[in-house]
This record gives C-alpha cells, structure tokens and sequence, in this order.
C-alpha cells in the first residue's frame, strides 16, 4: 500500500514540472455558445444545466473531455454494480458481491494493474490527440480508439447521433450510479431495485 501511494504522489508531483501555458485566455463564455453545445436538449429545458457557473471556471474543451470521461467511467462502474449481482464468478479471491466490500477484498496487485491499465489508456487516448485523432466525438476528425472500425464508416450525421447518445448516457450513468452508491450507504433514498 505504501508502495502505491509512493507511486500516486510521485506522478502527481511530475506535473509540476510540466510547462504552464503562457496563453492567457477567458474562459467566459457567453449563454448563446453554451446553449449551442451538444447535449442541450429537451431534458435540460434547452439551455446548458450549469447552476455553479463551472463554464466560466476551465476551459471548455478541458469540461467536455472530462465530462465524456467520467461518463465512460460511470457506465462501467454501473454495469460493474449490477452484473455480479446477477451472475458471480465461483471462486477466486473476492468472496462477496457488495461492490464497496469488494473494493476492500481485492489485493494491491489488482490495484497496481488497474492504475497501470489507466495509464495506458491515458496514453493513447494523449497519443491520439497529439497526432490530431478524437477521443471526444468530433465529427471531422478520425477517433483515437476505434474498435470495431464503424465510427469512419458513419457519416456525419450518424457520427453526431452516436457522439450525442455517447453524452446523454454518461450523463444517465453518472446519476444511476450515485443512486446507486447513496442507496448503499442510506438505505431507501433512491428508487434502486432490492438488492442493488
């Protein structure tokens, strides 16, 4: 455990070594260009939902990516609640099915390979964007990962419908699964199903 903490802070140290932007820009946008992005839709009375004023607070292609992230993140940690709920695998070093006990059961190697799965991820997806490739559903330009090789057959219209339904349900995600968590730990405060 030690040795994992030694290796977060060392990381998260390295950035201070990393050049600043000299580029001094606002990032005060006005409400017609956050209206105009993707994921304003009915369900956000057609304006951008930003009650704390975060827009005006970081760069708005930095909020996007990490929107999409923790998005992608969340459908993941979602299915990751639900499924071995519904089917476990027999045996192996994790003996229960609550996702929060389980965290607590896995080894340090688990969680070394996961940091090391993260950073390879991060590094291709910086790769990508480096050489000019999207991680973040831009129509006009080719994706960073593309796995089963349908996002350069889409056109542009089906290129926006997949990026827009890719947000939406990140969006979706996010909110399931701090249902999910706050149902854990106080039980009956949200609709979740029994058992989940």
């Amino acid at each position: 455990m030690k040795t994992s903490l030694f290796f977060l802070s060392a990381i998260a140290g390295a950035s201070a070594f990393a050049p600043a932007n000299q580029v001094s820009k606002s990032t005060q946008l006005d409400a017609a260009e956050l209206d105009s992005l993707r994921g304003v839709g009915p369900e956000t009375g057609g304006k951008a939902y930003d009650p704390f004023g975060v827009a005006d607070m970081a760069p708005l292609d930095h909020l996007r990516k990490a929107e999409l992230a923790n998005g992608r993140s969340a459908m993941l940690a979602t299915v990751g609640w639900v499924f071995p709920k519904i089917w476990a695998f027999p045996g192996g070093p994790i003996s229960t099915t609550d996702p929060i006990k389980a965290h607590l059961e896995a080894d340090n190697q688990w969680w070394a390979q996961f940091i090391v799965f993260c950073a390879v991820i991060e590094g291709i997806k910086l790769r990508g964007e480096m050489e000019g490739k999207s991680y973040t559903g831009e129509i006009d330009k080719e994706a960073v990962l593309d796995w089963t090789g349908r996002w350069a057959k889409m056109n542009d219209q089906q290129k926006e419908d997949m990026a827009l339904k890719e947000i939406k349900n990140g969006r979706l995600a996010m909110m399931g699964w701090l249902g999910f968590v706050a149902n854990y730990f106080i039980p009956g405060s949200c609709p979740v199903p029994p058992g989940f």
